[in-house]
């Protein structure tokens, strides 16, 4: 499992986690698209454009390898602002390419990128 060297291990000042520390031995939590409906709380809300910005200054539009990237996480932003960057994907790999897809991130987080430049 690549660890993302550099990546912020969390949102700042709160428990919502970027990264996990260790490979689970029974696999790779599998990544599937979670939907995310208006009435969620804005701490939530928060924290996935925490990991967007934290994903766009890592990585910018440049494919990447899921890694040590925690899977709630990333399932939250999965088939809309984050998309598999190599077919077939596999789901439940830590090797499995993402990136982000520029136009759909800036139209549901614009302050992400008002903020990132």
């Amino acid at each position: 499992m690549l660890k993302h060297r550099g990546f912020p291990g969390r949102l700042p000042g709160t428990d919502y986690q970027f990264t996990i520390r260790r490979e689970n031995k029974a696999g790779a939590t599998p990544l599937k698209a979670r939907e995310r409906y208006a009435d969620r709380r804005p701490a939530d809300r928060e924290a996935d454009a925490g990991f967007l910005l934290a994903l766009w200054k890592h990585f910018g539009e440049e494919p990447f390898e899921r890694g040590n990237l925690d899977a709630g996480r990333l399932s939250w932003l999965l088939g809309r602002e984050v998309v598999p960057a190599d077919e077939p994907f596999d789901p439940e790999s830590y090797e499995a390419r993402l990136r982000i897809d520029a136009a759909r991130a800036r139209e549901s987080f614009p302050e992400v990128f008002d903020d990132a430049g």
